[in-house]
């Protein structure tokens, strides 16, 4: 697929990094040479210098041949602009943009649908943010939460704590300890590996599991890996900028009392009008002293938002030292998440990869719902329907060739959930939340779609 990206910022360098690993076509549009120069060493991809807004520069990165433009650059207006002059001259099917304006940016698009900008999907960071804290409030115990199958099946990383029943157990004991087991380990992170388990696989202490579960099971989940599901009454957040406020909206809505602590004065005094039920502090989140004060022993969680992820890791840390029960952290750089969970921090936001997760699904071959890279893409977990005419419809998973390391997580038929087994069967309109190592993806695929003698 050729694929034009328009914003070499952060967001558009992961963007570019994972769609070129899937041997996608990358173009990448920026003003700044510098920049440029520094994505194309790292990455097999073409660079354009000039405007993403500017019909010449569209021209020269061949827009009118793309199947796919995604504008992501600091500007709200330049990445609508970009959307517009892809629909309207070069007819591109499909057309992203960032819009970090609360006000304009929603995931349904509804001021740039099809008859307005035709924007197919807007990406907003600071929501995406505002969501993962939310799911990570609703479940204390975990660090990473996904959602398949309209919320009903959850996909949940978390940390395997010292003295947990479950170490030294293989997977196969677990349900032994437990009748009503109704789990799916996917894959375990042990140190640098990701390790894609077998009923052998034994638990080791400090392992980090990625588990499969309804949504109704989940806190029970937790419970039985010993994890720590207490809802939370006491908040502190640092960072008063988007996300900083917006969370601090959310978290008021709820019975659960919060702090939020901003290093500009200005700032705190515009919070202050704007946040009904927050208390807001002028002051470092870092600054030890600052923290005792505030009674940082007694609060449940403690969540760093600020733009500097550095200092939201070293918040974080102290947070922790002080008597913290958990920890949050934006971390906007994706090759730091397994590092910080592994250093003590609870729960990771990662904007960024959750603006990945939502524009792999346009890429996906086959009826893809979404898609959900893990653990610096090594692998991912995705949601696809069934179609009556793909190969791993209406027969028994052990008569599939499933490519090596692949397992089948969860089936939503209907309003059932189903951890399957060997002998379940896929049928026709299920959603199937699959996980399997990135260099599987294309086997996978072909998988999904249509069998050969469907044309037959």
């Amino acid at each position: 697929m050729k694929i034009i990206i328009i914003g070499a910022g952060e967001v558009g360098y992961q963007i570019a990094d994972s769609l070129s690993r899937e041997g996608n076509d990358v173009v990448v549009i920026d003003r700044n040479e510098e920049r440029l120069h520094e994505i194309s060493e790292a990455l097999d991809i073409q660079t354009v210098l000039g405007s993403g807004s500017s019909p010449e520069i569209l021209k020269r990165a061949n827009m009118a041949q793309a199947e796919m433009v995604i504008a992501v650059t600091n500007s709200d207006e330049a990445n609508m602009i970009a959307c517009l002059l892809a629909s309207a001259q070069n007819r591109v099917p499909i057309r992203i943009a960032r819009i970090r304006n609360p006000e304009l940016g929603s995931d349904d698009c509804s001021l740039f649908g099809t008859d307005r900008l035709n924007i197919d999907l807007c990406i907003n960071p600071e929501r995406e943010a505002v969501g993962n804290v939310a799911d990570l409030l609703e479940c204390p115990g975990a660090s990473e939460i996904f959602r398949f199958a309209g919320g009903r099946i959850r996909l949940l990383g978390f940390q395997i704590d010292p003295g947990a029943a479950v170490i030294g157990r293989k997977l196969s004991e677990l349900r032994t300890m437990e009748p009503d087991f109704k789990v799916l380990i996917t894959a375990i992170a042990r140190k640098d590996k990701l390790i894609v388990p077998s009923g052998v696989s034994v638990i080791e202490d400090g392992d980090y599991l990625f588990a499969v579960t309804e949504a109704a099971r989940v806190r029970e989940m937790l419970r039985f890996f010993g994890k720590d599901t207490k809802p939370p009454q006491r908040v502190i957040i640092i960072g008063g900028g988007n996300t900083g406020r917006m969370l601090a909206e959310a978290i008021e809505k709820r019975d659960i009392a919060v702090k939020l602590i901003e290093k500009k004065r200005a700032k705190c005094e515009v919070l202050a009008s704007l946040l009904e039920k927050t208390v807001v502090l002028h002051g470092d989140g870092t600054s030890q002293e600052l923290l005792r004060e505030e009674n940082i022993g007694e609060t449940d969680f403690f969540i760093a938002v600020t733009d500097d992820e550095e200092a939201n890791i070293l918040g974080s840390l102290l947070a922790k030292q002080l008597g913290a029960r958990k920890a949050i952290s934006l971390i906007n750089r994706i090759d730091y998440i397994p590092l910080v969970t592994r250093v003590g921090i609870d729960g990771v936001i990662n904007p960024r990869h959750s603006a990945i997760r939502k524009i792999l699904h346009y890429v996906r071959k086959g009826k893809v719902i979404s898609v959900t890279p893990l653990r610096d893409e090594k692998a991912e977990a995705f949601e696809f329907i069934a179609l009556e005419t793909s190969e791993i419809t209406n027969r028994p998973f052990k008569e599939i060739h499933f490519p090596r390391g692949t397992i089948v997580g969860a089936i939503r038929r209907g309003d059932e959930i189903i951890i399957p087994d060997g002998n379940s069967v896929i049928r026709p309109g299920d959603h199937v939340v699959i996980f399997n190592p990135h260099s599987a993806i294309g086997e996978i695929e072909k998988l999904l779609t249509v069998k050969l003698e469907y044309f037959g």
